[in-house]
């Protein structure tokens, strides 16, 4: 672990710890706008020096207990292909997932690999017991991947957020510890 943060190794990649290397793959990634316009989080154009300064915050975050952001890289070889991040709520023990992949790397089922790494982390050592994602409708195949997960979809919140001068929609997905267990048999 790099300042704390975990080092999560699936069959295909490895979920590590941004460094300040990463910051112009950060770059290239949040400035696609094929990216960007499906989050609410990412300025576009993405500006020089916020990937150098978001990557400085995930040290704190952790250790904050707040959140846990992690670089997807294939391996072997190391390239960043994207990103997969569990903010927390220790409170009402739930997270919330966020993930995204490089555009050159979609369909492949890297999102999925990466974003079930960090649902096994949530609930073995976060001991978390719901974790919980959503998406705009208009990009189905981020609730692909929520479905992969077997996350249950709870609804439809109409016109939730406000971004990019418009009102959208957001389709909310959750899973239970007691439901992912069976299938991932966490210890």
């Amino acid at each position: 672990m790099a300042d704390g943060l975990p080092i999560l190794e699936t069959e295909r990649l490895m979920l590590r710890p941004y460094l300040a290397t990463d910051a112009g793959r950060v770059q290239q990634m949040c400035n696609d706008w094929d990216i960007a316009s499906t989050t609410l989080a990412l300025p576009h154009p993405y500006p020089d020096g916020a990937a150098e300064k978001w990557i400085s915050t995930h040290a704190d975050s952790f250790q904050q207990g707040k959140e846990v952001t992690l670089a997807i890289t294939l391996k072997p070889g190391g390239q960043v292909v994207g990103s997969v991040a569990l903010s927390v709520n220790k409170n009402h023990k739930r997270g919330e997932l966020g993930y995204m992949v490089a555009k050159e790397y979609w369909n492949r089922g890297y999102c999925t690999e990466a974003a079930r790494a960090m649902l096994h982390y949530g609930f073995s050592a976060l001991r978390l017991n719901r974790i919980q994602a959503m998406h705009f409708p208009r990009n189905p195949a981020s609730g692909r991947v929520m479905q992969k997960l077997g996350m249950t979809r709870e609804g439809l919140l109409r016109q939730y957020v406000s971004g990019r001068d418009r009102l959208e929609d957001v389709a909310f997905y959750s899973i239970l510890r007691s439901e992912f267990e069976p299938a991932e048999r966490i210890a």
